[in-house]
């Protein structure tokens, strides 16, 4: 990855779009660069989709809670992570060190829900203890890390 790709990621990130046309506003870059780099960043896998981003609060999904998952359990902890990320409304979830196990995100539409998330997690029989943490207001919800990093950092840390 060169300078002309970060460029372009962090551009994307800001803007919110892959439009060619605003890309080449907001960076110079021309369009039919912009065009064949975009499409060898998403060979390489580090553009994964054209996806819109979702309100969450406008979707009806408001409720954010963050749910720290201590669990017991035999083998791979990806074997047991996949029974975890098959809890509905779960949108996130780390594997973690340190006293927690797993730290698990979770979008749901009231405050009644969380009883049901709850329950499901303790459905689970690996699953030991969650400590759940409601979210009071969201300070940021970015998607997309680089639009948090000014341009110069970015080219610094990420350009061979």
């Amino acid at each position: 990855m060169d300078e002309r790709d970060v460029r372009l990621l962090k551009a994307i990130s800001d803007l919110g779009t892959g439009s060619p046309e605003r890309l080449h506003e907001e960076t110079g870059i021309p369009v039919s660069t912009i065009h064949y780099r975009l499409n060898n960043l998403r060979e390489d896998g580090v553009i994964e989709n054209d996806l819109y981003d979702l309100d969450h609060e406008a979707l009806g999904l408001g409720v954010t809670v963050i749910v720290e998952v201590l669990a017991s359990y035999e083998g791979p902890y990806e074997e047991f992570a996949d029974e975890l990320l098959a809890v509905e409304g779960v949108t996130e979830a780390f594997f973690t060190m340190g006293e927690t196990d797993f730290v698990v995100l979770a979008r749901l539409s009231s405050s009644d829900t969380v009883e049901r998330l709850i329950s499901d997690f303790e459905a689970i029989p690996e699953v030991e203890r969650t400590n759940s943490t409601f979210t009071i207001a969201t300070l940021r919800d970015e998607p997309r890390a680089p639009a948090t990093y000014d341009l110069d950092t970015l080219i610094e840390e990420l350009t061979d």
